[in-house]
């Protein structure tokens, strides 16, 4: 039974994997209980022994004579047409010149039955930015860029107002509150005292968590208004962007809630593998106490990872179906049963990728900011992390930038890790051609895997 109200129902029961059936060759003849075309009974060949044809086909060749049929033989079966057969007309397959349906098709189809060519299923619906089917990686990457291209007025359009608001309050709260010259001297300075240390690096670890905070606020607000777009995508269908915040606004707020109750989790989680050790150095013993809490910290950091990957489709359950924090948490945790490491490879890809292509662009900016700022870059350098405006602003518009790029292909490949799963558990991909308006779809192919 499946509880998904919300957009995108599960639909069907899965698959069990039947593929259409294909009409093998046809019945011999020559065999007991069967009758010739002149209606009389075939000859049985254990009857007559082993008395083979002095005509044979090549070794290795199963295509039928070609030449005219005996008197009395049933003339083979025509080819079978389009879609069954080898390649379809105007490419290699179906949409995105993939060859036939989840690659069981070659380019040239597979040769067999009576001369014809073998290919498999149809290829799948594609009304939007990926084949409603299971999905492979360069699929789900695909389709996220496929998004970006397509639909780029909405998605950079939210992705630059989301950067741009963030980045400005960041710029501003590094430029008035957080950008502590005294801090800078002090975590420099060889001389300096333990407690002066400690507190200078508090005051860091507090910044940099201001920092954290706001640019989170501004993650969330992206993925929550790309999530209704990437969804959008799939199904062909353009959104505007007042209408992704109409249709987004109302789960915001348990989007942030979702989010600080996984941060709590695993922060709470690798204090929890810290703390025997904390102890330890407490009671005197310091050396033996931080080894124990790298150590447990080391063990809390594999098992929150483990849960955050668990809990990763969490964010799209919430938005697309409406769901509650606790019921969205439950709902990501039945979907990656069973495909753990596959979804912790894909988002992990997706996160590298998008973060080279954003340092690609950010890192110009911030030696253009240093070699701007007054000192030159060597000054910036020595000046122990001392900043200007002329470099908070310069890096700021590379941050910009980077943000446009890793908003949307993070939370599209999110999305689309979503969408594929539930094709692959609950037959989603009924629904999405339904939706879609696709004619006839699943009347003769199995969905999901």
């Amino acid at each position: 039974m499946k509880d998904t109200p919300g957009w995108a129902s599960p639909g069907s029961a899965p698959s069990d994997g039947q593929e259409p059936g294909a009409s093998g060759p046809a019945e011999p003849h020559d065999r007991p209980g069967t009758t010739d075309s002149a209606g009389q009974p075939g000859t049985d060949a254990q009857d007559q022994g082993v008395k083979w044809s002095k005509e044979q086909p090549p070794a290795g060749q199963w295509s039928a004579p070609t030449g005219p049929a005996s008197p009395g033989q049933t003339p083979p079966p025509p080819p079978p047409g389009p879609g069954w057969g080898g390649r379809p007309p105007g490419g290699s397959g179906g949409p995105g010149g993939q060859g036939g349906y989840g690659g069981y098709g070659s380019p040239g189809g597979w040769s067999g039955g009576w001369g014809g060519a073998w290919g498999g299923p149809p290829p799948a619906a594609k009304p939007g930015v990926i084949p409603l089917r299971p999905l492979g990686v360069g699929e789900i990457l695909d389709g996220a860029v496929s998004t970006m291209r397509t639909y780029w007025r909405t998605v950079l359009g939210i992705s630059l107002t989301v950067a741009v608001v963030t980045q400005i309050a960041v710029i501003l709260l590094q430029g008035f509150a957080l950008n502590d010259n005294a801090t800078a001297d002090t975590l420099s300075d060889p001389s300096a005292s333990l407690s002066e240390v400690t507190r200078a690096m508090g005051d860091t670890m507090a910044n940099t968590a201001v920092v954290f905070l706001i640019s989170l606020i501004g993650t969330i607000t992206a993925t929550a208004l790309l999530t209704t777009v990437t969804s959008r995508a799939v199904l062909g269908k353009p959104v505007a962007i007042g209408e992704a915040w109409r249709d987004a606004r109302p789960q915001v707020p348990k989007l942030f809630g979702l989010i600080f109750l996984l941060m709590l989790i695993t922060f709470g989680i690798v204090f929890g593998g810290t703390l025997p050790g904390i102890f330890v150095a407490l009671s005197g013993s310091s050396t033996a106490g931080a080894a124990l809490a790298v150590l447990g910290g080391l063990g809390a950091g594999v098992v929150a990872l483990w849960l955050m990957i668990r809990f990763s489709l969490a964010s799209p359950a919430l938005m697309l179906e409406k769901q509650s924090i606790t019921k969205s948490m439950g709902r990501s945790v039945k979907l990656v049963r069973g495909s753990w490491w596959r979804i912790f490879g894909i988002q992990l890809l997706a996160t590298v990728i998008a973060n080279i292509v954003a340092s690609i662009v950010v890192i110009p900016f911030s030696f253009i900011g240093a070699a701007l700022g007054g000192d030159g870059i060597v000054g910036f350098l020595n000046s122990g992390g001392h900043v200007g405006w002329t470099f908070l602003i310069i890096s700021g518009i590379g941050s910009v930038i980077g943000s446009m790029i890793t908003f949307p292909i993070t939370a599209g490949v999110t999305v689309l890790l979503y969408i594929d799963q539930r094709i692959r558990r609950e037959a989603l991909d009924l629904d999405l051609a339904r939706a879609a308006g696709v004619q006839g779809y699943g009347t003769g192919t199995g969905s999901g895997s």
